[in-house]
C-alpha cells in the first residue's frame, strides 16, 4: 500500500518533490548542527567552542630542586690566555672544580659510568672516571648563597694557547659543582652539575659560552639542560645584543662544530603576555620545539606551536595554578 501510495503521489502530485527536498533539508541540517553525534564544523563554532579535538598530551613533571647555579659574568673578556671569570650561585656549601683541556671522550665515558658504575658526587669521583685526562685543575670552596666571582686561568706551564681545529679532542673548560657536605647529598636528588664551557683561543674565536650543562642525579641518571625559547623578556643576556655580523659568525662556527640547533629565527615579544590572547601570563612550554608562549587559557586550543607551526607532541606548565595565584597576590 505504501508503495502504491508513493507511486500515485509521484504521478499525480508535486508534493513528492517537496517531501524529498524537505527530507534532504532535515538531513543536511542535522549533519551541520551535530544532531547525529558528529562534530560541528569549525567554521560554525564560536570562539568558546574551538577547543582542539585532539588533546595534546600533558607531560608528567616531577619537581626537583637544583642546588647549583653557574654564570659567566664577563664572556667578552674571557680567553684561554687571559682566563675566565665564573659566578657560582648555590643553595648549599659547594665545591667548584675547573678542569682545563678535559678529554671529550673521557668526559662522556664518565657520564656513562655515573649511570652504570658509580655515582659522581665528589671531584675525586670524576677525576677517577676521567683517568686524569685533563691538563690543569683548579678548585674553590663556595659558601652557601655566596655569589663572589671566581677567576680561573690555565697554568702557563701547560704552554697551551689553543686546542686545535674543529672537531676537537678536548673541551677548553669543564666546571664541576658538587655538594661539600655529605649530609646534603642525602637531601637533594641532584648531587652534581657538569658545565662544558667554550673559551675562545687563537684558532677558534667563538664567543665564550656554556655549551652543555648536565645535572647528575643520586639515582644514577643525568639530564642535559636545554634552553627554552621564551616569548617574553629575559633578564639574562641575549645574543640579540650582538651585532648581526657577530651573530652570523657565531652561528656558522656553531654549525661547523656541530653544536648549532635548529632554532627558528623569530622575533621575541616585548611582554610576558601570551602571544595569542595578549592577556594571560605565559605558562606553558611546548615540546619538542621548546617555545614558552601560551597561557593556561589558550593551551587547549592549539595542536601546532603558534611561534614556529611545529606540531606539539607534549607540553608542560612552568608553574602550577596555586603558584600563579600566590605570585599574583604577592604583586598585589
Amino acid at each position: 500500500m505504501a508503495a502504491v501510495f508513493l507511486v500515485m503521489l509521484y504521478e499525480y502530485s508535486p508534493l513528492f518533490y517537496i517531501t524529498v527536498v524537505f527530507v534532504c533539508f532535515l538531513v543536511t541540517s542535522g549533519l551541520v548542527l551535530g544532531w547525529f553525534g558528529l562534530g560541528v564544523p569549525v567554521i560554525l563554532r564560536n570562539s568558546e567552542e574551538t577547543e582542539s579535538s585532539t588533546r595534546v598530551l600533558k607531560k608528567r613533571m616531577r619537581q626537583v630542586k637544583n642546588p647549583f647555579g653557574l654564570e659567566i659574568p664577563h664572556p667578552a673578556t674571557a680567553s684561554v690566555t687571559k682566563g675566565i671569570t665564573l659566578t657560582p650561585d648555590c643553595l648549599e656549601d659547594c665545591i667548584l672544580t675547573c678542569y682545563w683541556g678535559c678529554s671529550v671522550q673521557k668526559l662522556h665515558e664518565a657520564l656513562q659510568k655515573h649511570v652504570y658504575c658509580f655515582r659522581i658526587k665528589t671531584p675525586q669521583a670524576l677525576e677517577d672516571a676521567l683517568y686524569s685526562e685533563y691538563l690543569y685543575r683548579q678548585q674553590y670552596f663556595i659558601k652557601k648563597n655566596d655569589k663572589e666571582e671566581k677567576y680561573c686561568q690555565l697554568s702557563e706551564d701547560a704552554q697551551v694557547v689553543d686546542f686545535g681545529p674543529v672537531p676537537r679532542s678536548r673541551y677548553p673548560l669543564i666546571a664541576l659543582l658538587t655538594l661539600a657536605d655529605e649530609e646534603d647529598r642525602e637531601i637533594y636528588d641532584i648531587i652534581s652539575m657538569v658545565a662544558v664551557i667554550h673559551v675562545p683561543d687563537e684558532s677558534y674565536r667563538l664567543s665564550c659560552r656554556i655549551l652543555y650543562q648536565y645535572l647528575l642525579l643520586a639515582q644514577g641518571q643525568y639530564h642535559d639542560l636545554k634552553q627554552l625559547f621564551m616569548s617574553a623578556n629575559s633578564t639574562a643576556p641575549s645574543s640579540s645584543d650582538a651585532s648581526p655580523g657577530e651573530r652570523s659568525t657565531d652561528r656558522s662556527l656553531l654549525e661547523k662544530a656541530g653544536l648549532a640547533e635548529d632554532e627558528p629565527e623569530l622575533h621575541e615579544e616585548n611582554s610576558k603576555d601570551c602571544v595569542v590572547c595578549q592577556n594571560g601570563t605565559v605558562n606553558w612550554v611546548l615540546l619538542p620545539c621548546r617555545h614558552a608562549c601560551l597561557c593556561d587559557g589558550c593551551i587547549k586550543y592549539f595542536q601546532q606551536c603558534p611561534m614556529c607551526r611545529q606540531f606539539v607532541q607534549e607540553s608542560f606548565p612552568l608553574c602550577s595554578k596555586k603558584e600563579q595565584d600566590e605570585d599574583e597576590s604577592t604583586h598585589i
